[in-house]
C-alpha cells in the first residue's frame, strides 16, 4: 500500500477489476430479494455535466448500498438518442445524425465509466437502434388494433420556406429557427394520437397508491395536469340577431333556409347558471367558422362590417398564437363580441355571445358561460367589458343585499353558500342546487352529467426524420394498413436528405412508396415519426430483457425485476415523461405483458447542481476559469457576479466533471456531490468543498495506511479480549455509526447526514490512535473493526478508494458485493447521557447522567446540579417538565 493517495491510479485499477470479475452484472436468481434502481437515461448531447454526475452519484450509492445488504441489484444505463439535436447537426455540418449521436455516446459512456458507476453495461440501450425502435411500433400496432391510436386534424407549427411543421423548440418567437425572417403559421394537419383519454380516470385515482413514495410535489402537480373535473353540459339555443331572428343561411344563401343550432357548454357550476352575462366560445371554435363564413357574403339591413371585420382579425390573431401562450400567466383577457345571441335554458334570458382567447377547443367543449359574480377569471373580464354582474349564490355568513354590488367574486362550492335569485332553486344550498339543476337538464334534454379532464390525448406525430417511422401504410382501397410485424422494425433510410426544403421522410421516394400488403396495390408509408417521448416511456422494462428479438421483453423476467423500486430524475419530468410512463405501464398491463398498475415504487426527484453566473461588457457571460480575481481574463474589467442558479451551456456557469476528475479523482467528485445538500435539495457549487472532501478522503488513506498491516494480522474475535473504556467508547461510536449510516442511506436517502457520520467515526479513530495500547488485542480488535466498518461504510460513496483500502486491511473479496456491517443495539448503548436543561424555554446548561436513567432520578439530578441550581437561584419552581433521556425544562417564578 502506497503511502500516499494517488486517486487517478487507484480508479482505473480498481474499475479494470470489477470489469473483468463482472461484479455489476446482476441475472434472474429467484434465492436472493432483488432490487431495480433506475437513473432517468440521459440525451447524448455530446459531454456528461455536473447535474448527471449527481444523479448517477446518488443512485449509484443506494444500489451499492443494497447491494452490500443482499439485494440481487438490477442498475442499468442507455440512451435517449433520437431528437432534434441531432437532426440539426447532420444539417449544419452536412452529417448524418446517427454518426453523430453514437460519437456522442461513446464519449459519454467513457466518460461515465471514468467515474466508475456500477452499471451492468450488458443492458445498455439507445432508442435510435432499430432493435429498439422496433417495439415502438409493435406497441403502436397493437394500440392501433386495439382503438388506442387514432388520427385527426391537429394545429402545428409550419414554416413555409422549409415546407415542413416545426416543434415548439424551433419556432420560439413566432419565426422558424432556420429562416428567422420567415413568421411561424399554425396549421391544421391530420395526426396520430394515442387515447389517453381512456385512462385518464386510472391515471388520477392510481396517484393515491404512490402516497408515501412519490414526492408530494409530484402527485400534486400530476393531479392538476389530469384536472379531473365533474359538472354539466348545457345546451344553449342560438338566436340570431336583428331582423335575422334564427335565420344562418349557409352555402346557397338561401334566406328561407333555417339554421337551428345549440351551443354546448360545459360547467362544474350549473348552480349559477342565473348568474351567467354571456357565452364565450375560443376563437377555434366551428360556430365561429360558420358565423364568418355567412357574415362575409351575405347582406342584411342590420349589418354592422366594422364589427365583423373587428371580430375576424381578433380571431385570426388569436388562432396565430400558441395556446400555451394564450393562457400563460399575466397574458390580459381579451374578447370580442361576434354579434351573435344564445338563450339560456333555464331562464329564457337572451345572452350574448364573445370570444375571448383564454377559452380553448382542447377542454371541455370550447364554450363556457360566464359567471362574473362567481369567477375570478369571469369577474376580470367582465368588469373590463362592461358586461352585467349578477349575484346568484348568497355566503351564509354575508350581511350583503341580494342585489348589491359584486366586490369580489364568490366561489365557494360548498354548504356555505345558497342560491339567490335563480327562480324555483332560490335557497338551496349549492351541493342541492347542482344535484337538482343537473337532474332538470337531463330530464329537460337540453344537457347531461359530464365528467372531463384537462389532459388530452397524446399527440405523438412528428414531422421530423431522427425519429421512429410509424409502422402503417395508407392505400387508397384499404385504409391505414399496419406494417406486417415480420416485417418490423421499419427502418430509418441510410441516405436521408437532411437539408431538403421538407420534411425528408416524405421525399424519399424508396421510403414511401410501397405495395399494400392487404391488396398488393400501390401505396405510401407513413412519413411521420413518433413523439421522442414514446422512446423513454417504457426503457426501463427493455432493460430487464434488452436482447429478446421475439417480443419488447420477457414477461417472466420482466415479473422478477419490475416494477422499478426506486428512480431518480428531474422534476421538470413530473407531468410529461413520468405521467407517459404510467400510461404506458397500464398500456402494457392490458396487452397482458405485465400485471401491475404503476411502473414505479419510490421516486426522488434530485435538485439541480447550480453555481453563481459572471458577466463581462464586452465579453458576456464567463465560464468560472474566465474569471481571475474578480476580472475578466480576456479584458481585465471587472467580473459582474450574478446570481447562483442552474449550471447552464448558455450562461457558461459550469464545471467540467473531467477536469474535477483529473484534479481530486472521481471518488471525491462522487463524495461533494453526495455530502453538499441533501439529494432533493438543490446544491451549489464550492471549489473549497471539493478540496474538503479531498482532504477527508487523504486523512482516511493515512489513518489506514498506518495500522493496515497490524489491523490484518489481527485474527482475535470479540470473546477473547477484554475492552479499555477507550476501546468501548470506539466499540460504540463505530455501531452507532452502522445504525445512523443504514437508515440515513437505506430508509431515508440522506446521504449527506451520513457522510457527517463517517466523518465523525474518522475523528473517533483518531482519537484513539492517541491512546491505543497495541499490545492489548482488544485495542486491536477495536480498531480494525472500525477501519474495516468505516472502509464498508465508504464504499457507496467512493467506492475506489473503498476497495483499495478493503484490499490493504488483508481481504481478497472485492468490497462493493462485501457484506453491510452489522449493527449491535447493545454494543451502541451509551453509558452515559448529555441532557440539554432549559429554565422557562430558554437553554441554561448540560448534565450528565447515567444512559438508563429513570424520570425522577434524571429530574433529581438536574435540579442538584450546581450550576443548574445558581441559575434558578431565588425564583420559585412551579414545575419540572422531563421528556425521558433527552431534555428537562424547569418552569420557574
Amino acid at each position: 500500500m502506497n503511502e500516499k493517495y494517488f486517486p487517478t491510479e487507484i480508479e482505473e485499477r480498481q474499475q479494470q477489476r470489477w470489469a473483468e470479475a463482472k461484479v455489476f452484472e446482476a441475472n434472474v436468481d429467484e434465492a436472493k430479494p432483488h432490487f431495480y434502481c433506475l437513473e432517468m437515461l440521459p440525451y447524448p448531447s455530446g459531454r456528461i455535466h455536473m447535474g448527471h454526475v449527481r444523479n448517477y452519484s446518488i443512485g449509484d450509492a443506494l444500489s451499492a448500498y443494497k447491494r452490500m445488504n443482499g439485494f440481487n441489484v438490477l442498475h442499468p444505463m442507455g440512451w435517449d438518442a433520437f431528437g432534434m439535436p441531432a437532426e440539426n447537426a447532420a444539417i449544419k455540418n452536412n452529417s448524418r445524425p446517427d454518426t453523430w449521436t453514437f460519437e456522442n455516446i461513446d464519449t459519454m459512456r467513457a466518460q461515465l465509466q471514468r467515474v466508475g458507476f456500477s452499471y451492468d453495461w450488458r443492458r445498455e440501450i439507445a432508442s435510435c437502434t432499430p432493435e429498439y425502435y422496433r417495439w415502438n411500433q409493435w406497441f403502436f400496432i397493437q394500440m392501433f388494433k386495439k382503438g388506442l391510436l387514432y388520427r385527426k386534424n391537429a394545429t402545428v407549427n409550419w414554416c413555409v420556406k422549409c415546407n415542413t411543421s416545426l416543434a415548439n423548440e424551433q419556432a420560439e418567437g413566432g419565426f422558424c429557427w432556420r429562416h428567422e425572417d420567415t413568421p411561424v403559421e399554425l396549421r391544421e394537419l391530420e395526426q396520430w394520437f394515442i387515447r389517453v383519454s381512456k385512462y385518464a380516470d386510472q391515471l388520477l385515482d392510481d396517484l393515491d397508491t404512490l402516497e408515501g413514495g412519490w414526492p408530494e410535489r409530484v402527485l400534486t402537480m400530476q393531479r392538476n395536469w389530469i384536472g379531473r373535473s365533474r359538472g354539466a353540459e348545457v345546451d344553449f339555443s342560438l338566436k340570431g340577431i336583428g331582423g335575422l331572428q334564427n335565420a344562418f343561411v349557409l352555402g346557397q344563401m338561401s334566406i328561407e333556409e333555417k339554421w337551428q343550432v345549440d351551443v354546448r357548454i360545459f360547467t362544474t357550476r350549473i348552480d349559477t347558471i342565473f348568474g351567467a352575462s354571456c357565452m364565450i366560445v375560443a376563437p377555434e371554435h366551428p360556430l365561429i367558422d360558420k358565423w364568418l363564413e355567412f357574415a362575409t357574403k351575405a347582406e342584411w339591413p342590420e349589418k354592422d362590417q366594422a364589427t365583423i371585420d373587428k371580430l375576424k382579425a381578433f380571431v385570426e390573431k388569436q388562432r396565430a398564437t400558441s395556446k400555451e401562450d394564450r393562457i400563460a400567466e399575466g397574458t390580459e383577457k381579451e374578447g370580442v363580441n361576434t354579434g351573435l345571441f344564445a338563450i339560456n335554458p333555464f331562464n329564457g334570458v337572451k345572452l350574448p355571445i364573445w370570444t375571448a382567447n383564454f377559452v380553448l377547443t382542447g377542454y371541455g367543449t370550447g364554450a363556457i358561460m360566464a359567471v362574473p359574480a362567481h369567477d375570478e377569471r369571469d369577474f376580470e373580464f367582465c368588469k373590463k367589458y362592461d358586461l352585467p354582474i349578477v349575484r346568484v349564490i348568497k355566503n351564509a355568513d354575508t350581511t350583503d343585499a341580494d342585489d348589491a354590488p359584486v366586490e369580489v367574486p364568490f366561489t365557494a362550492k360548498d354548504e356555505s353558500g345558497t342560491l339567490i335569485n335563480s327562480g324555483e332553486w332560490s335557497g338551496k344550498t349549492v351541493p342541492e342546487a347542482i344535484a337538482a339543476m343537473t337532474a332538470k337538464a337531463e330530464a329537460g334534454s337540453f344537457g347531461t352529467a359530464q365528467t372531463n379532464f384537462k389532459i388530452r390525448d397524446w399527440g405523438v406525430s412528428r414531422q421530423r426524420a431522427w425519429g421512429t417511422p410509424l409502422p402503417f401504410i395508407h392505400c387508397a382501397t384499404c385504409g391505414i394498413v399496419p406494417v406486417p410485424e415480420d416485417q418490423l422494425p421499419v427502418e430509418l433510410p441510410k441516405d436521408l436528405n437532411f437539408n431538403t426544403q421538407g420534411a425528408p421522410l416524405a421525399e424519399h421516394t424508396g421510403f414511401v412508396n410501397v405495395n399494400c400488403p392487404t391488396c398488393g396495390n400501390a401505396a405510401r408509408r407513413d412519413t411521420d415519426t413518433m413523439d421522442t417521448f414514446v422512446d423513454s416511456s417504457w426503457y426501463y422494462f427493455r432493460y430487464v430483457d434488452p436482447h429478446n428479438t421475439e417480443l419488447p421483453f420477457d414477461p417472466k423476467v420482466a415479473a422478477y425485476w419490475t416494477p422499478v423500486d426506486q428512480y431518480i430524475g428531474g422534476i421538470e419530468h413530473a407531468v410529461l415523461h413520468l405521467i407517459y410512463t404510467r400510461l404506458w405501464t397500464k398500456i402494457q398491463r392490458d396487452l397482458g405483458l405485465i400485471t401491475f398498475d404503476e411502473p414505479v415504487k419510490k421516486l426522488l426527484t434530485q435538485g439541480m447542481v447550480c453555481l453563481a453566473t459572471a458577466r463581462c461588457e464586452e465579453h458576456d457571460w464567463l465560464n468560472p476559469t474566465e474569471v481571475l480575481d474578480g476580472k475578466c481574463k480576456f479584458c481585465g474589467r471587472t467580473a459582474q457576479i450574478g446570481r447562483t442558479e442552474k449550471m447552464s451551456k448558455s450562461k457558461k456557469n459550469t464545471i467540467d466533471p473531467d477536469e474535477m476528475i483529473n484534479t481530486f479523482g472521481a471518488d471525491t467528485v462522487r463524495l461533494f456531490m453526495l455530502f453538499a445538500a441533501p439529494p432533493e435539495k438543490d446544491l451549489e457549487w464550492d471549489d473549497s468543498a471539493v478540496e474538503g472532501a479531498s482532504r477527508y478522503l487523504n486523512r482516511v488513506w493515512r489513518i489506514v495506511h498506518k495500522w493496515h498491516q497490524k489491523s490484518a494480522e489481527c485474527g482475535v474475535r470479540s470473546a477473547e479480549c477484554e475492552f479499555s473504556a477507550d476501546a468501548r467508547a470506539l466499540r460504540r461510536k463505530t455501531h452507532q455509526t452502522i445504525q445512523r449510516i443504514s437508515n440515513d442511506i437505506g430508509q431515508r436517502m440522506n446521504f449527506n447526514t451520513g457522510v457527517a457520520a463517517l466523518m465523525e467515526l474518522t475523528n473517533a479513530i483518531y482519537d484513539f490512535d492517541k491512546k491505543i495500547d497495541e499490545s492489548n488485542v482488544g485495542d486491536m480488535f477495536v480498531l480494525k473493526e472500525a477501519l474495516e466498518s468505516l472502509v464498508k461504510m465508504l464504499a457507496p460513496y467512493t467506492p475506489h478508494i473503498a476497495e483499495e483500502l478493503w484490499a490493504a486491511l488483508g481481504h481478497n473479496d472485492f468490497i462493493v458485493i462485501a457484506s453491510w456491517p452489522v449493527f449491535d443495539a447493545e454494543l451502541a448503548k451509551a453509558d452515559e447521557l448529555e441532557i440539554p436543561v432549559q429554565i422557562n424555554g430558554k437553554m441554561s446548561g448540560r448534565v450528565i447522567v447515567a444512559a438508563e436513567i429513570d424520570d425522577e432520578a434524571l429530574k433529581q439530578a438536574v435540579l442538584g446540579d450546581d450550576k443548574i441550581k445558581a441559575k434558578i437561584g431565588e425564583r420559585q419552581i412551579v414545575k419540572t417538565i422531563v421528556v425521558p433521556k433527552r431534555l428537562v425544562n424547569i418552569v420557574a417564578k
